[in-house]
C-alpha cells in the first residue's frame, strides 16, 4: 500500500492520459466514418498517430534534459489537447492526420516523462510492486478509453473536448505532487541494428506485433462498422481485444520460461492465424461471436510483442537491456507506422475481411521464418525472466531491465 500511495501522483497520471489519448484513436475512426471519409483516410489517421509517437519518443529524453520532468510533461500534454481540441475546427482528413502527430507526441513524451521519474524513485524491494501496479493502471484505463466511446457521439465538440479536459487533467497530479523531481537520466543510444543482431526472429516478432495491434486499434472500428456493430458495440469489440490480451500475459509468461521461447512463438502464431479466420467468420454469427471472436484475437496477438522482446533479451548482456529495449521499440514503431495505412487500403479494395487477412499474412511470415531461425542457432542455456513489456517509450528498458535479471 505505501508503495501504491507514494507513486499515486505517476499513476493517476497515467490513467488520466490513457483515458484520455486511447480513445482518440476510435473516435478518430467512427468521426471519419461519420463525415464519409474514405477507409484509406481513416489509415492516414492511424498512422499519423504512430509516426508521432516515434517523433515523441526520440525527443522526450532530450527534452527532459533541458527542462525537467514537470515541464517536459506539460509541454507534452499540451501538444495533446492541441491536437484533441483543433479536430473541432475543421472536417479534413489531412489537417485530422498533422493533428495526430501531435496526439502521438503526447503518448509518447508523457509515458517516457512518468517511466523516467518511476524508475528514479523506485528500489529493488519496491520495484516488483511498482511495476504490477504500473501496470494495472496502464492496461486498466486503456480498457476504460475503449468503452468510453460508447457515449462519446461521433464527430462532435462535445467529444473532443472532454478528451482535451482529460488530457490537460494529467497535468495537476505530477504538478501538484511535493515529491523532488528526480535527475535527468541521459537519453538512451537508439541502434537499431542491436536488436537485430540479438535477435532476427525477435524483431520480426515486433514488427508483426505492431501489425496485429495497430491495424486493429486504428482500424478496427471501420471493420465492426462493416459487419454491423453500432457506435456502442464498436466500443466493446476494441475493449474485448484489449481485455483478451491482458488475460494471455500470465498463462503466455508461464509458457515462455518453461519451454523454447521460439517454439512458443511460433505456436502463438498459429494461434493468431486461426483467430485471424475465426474473427472474419464471426462476422456472422451475431454481436455476441464478434466480441467473442475479438477477445480471442487479442488473446493471440497482444503477447507477441513481449514473448518477442524476452527473446532477445536471452541474448544480450546486462550493459546492453535498455538500449536493446529502445531498438525494440524503434521497430515497433516503423512496423505501427505502416500497418492502419496499407489494412485500410486493403479494406477498401477488398472489403472488411481483407484486415485480419493481412495480420494473418504476418503471422504465416512469423511462423515461416520462425522455423528457419530454429536452425541457425541453439537456445540459450540461461535465459531472462518473461516480463510483460509496455509499447509506450524508448525508456522502458530502465523499468524493466532488473525484472528480466
Amino acid at each position: 500500500m505505501r508503495t501504491i500511495i507514494s507513486f499515486a501522483a505517476l499513476f493517476f497520471a497515467v490513467i488520466l492520459l490513457q483515458l484520455s489519448t486511447g480513445g482518440v484513436g476510435p473516435l478518430d475512426a467512427i468521426s471519419g466514418l461519420t463525415l464519409e471519409f474514405s477507409t484509406e483516410q481513416i489509415g492516414l489517421l492511424g498512422s499519423s498517430h504512430f509516426l508521432g509517437f516515434f517523433i515523441g519518443c526520440w525527443w522526450a529524453p532530450r527534452l527532459m534534459g533541458s527542462v525537467g520532468h514537470s515541464r517536459a510533461f506539460a509541454v507534452c500534454t499540451a501538444l495533446g489537447a492541441m491536437g484533441l481540441l483543433g479536430h473541432t475546427l475543421t472536417e479534413n482528413p489531412y489537417i485530422w492526420a498533422a493533428l495526430r502527430i501531435a496526439s502521438g507526441t503526447c503518448v509518447a513524451g508523457c509515458y517516457t516523462v512518468v517511466e523516467a521519474w518511476l524508475n528514479a524513485k523506485v528500489t529493488n524491494e519496491t520495484r516488483g510492486r511498482a511495476m504490477g501496479t504500473y501496470r494495472i493502471a496502464d492496461l486498466g484505463a486503456s480498457l476504460c478509453a475503449q468503452l468510453i466511446i460508447a457515449v462519446l457521439p461521433p464527430a462532435s465538440y462535445v467529444s473532443y473536448n472532454l478528451l482535451a479536459i482529460l488530457c490537460c487533467a494529467s497535468i495537476l497530479p505530477l504538478a501538484l505532487t511535493r515529491a523532488s523531481q528526480p535527475v535527468t537520466p541521459d537519453a538512451p543510444r537508439l541502434r537499431p541494428k542491436l536488436a537485430w543482431r540479438s535477435s532476427p526472429l525477435a524483431v520480426a516478432g515486433v514488427i508483426v506485433a505492431a501489425l496485429s495491434s495497430a491495424s486493429f486499434r486504428m482500424v478496427g472500428p471501420v471493420y465492426g462498422q462493416e459487419v454491423g456493430l453500432g457506435v456502442d458495440q464498436i466500443a466493446f469489440f476494441l475493449a474485448s481485444f484489449v481485455l483478451g490480451g491482458a488475460l494471455a500475459q500470465y498463462p503466455l509468461g508461464w509458457l515462455a520460461d518453461k519451454y523454447d521461447r521460439r517454439w512458443v512463438l511460433i505456436w502463438l502464431s498459429a494461434a493468431a492465424v486461426l483467430s485471424c479466420g475465426v474473427t472474419m467468420l464471426a462476422s456472422g454469427a451475431g454481436t455476441i461471436g464478434v466480441m467473442l471472436a475479438a477477445g480471442f484475437f487479442g488473446l493471440t496477438t497482444f503477447p507477441i510483442f513481449s514473448l518477442s522482446s524476452a527473446h532477445a533479451h536471452d541474448f544480450a548482456t546486462t550493459e546492453q537491456r535498455v538500449e536493446l529495449s529502445a531498438a525494440l521499440m524503434f521497430w515497433f514503431a516503423l512496423g505501427a507506422i505502416a500497418s492502419p495505412y496499407i489494412s485500410s487500403t486493403l479494406i477498401q479494395e477488398f472489403g472488411p475481411g481483407a484486415l485480419f487477412a493481412f495480420v494473418a499474412l504476418g503471422h504465416v511470415f512469423l511462423i515461416g521464418f520462425g522455423l528457419v531461425r530454429m536452425r541457425s542457432r541453439p537456445t540459450p542455456e540461461e535465459r531472462t525472466n518473461y516480463v510483460y513489456a509496455p509499447r509506450t517509450s524508448f525508456t522502458i528498458g530502465r523499468l524493466l531491465k532488473r525484472s528480466r535479471e
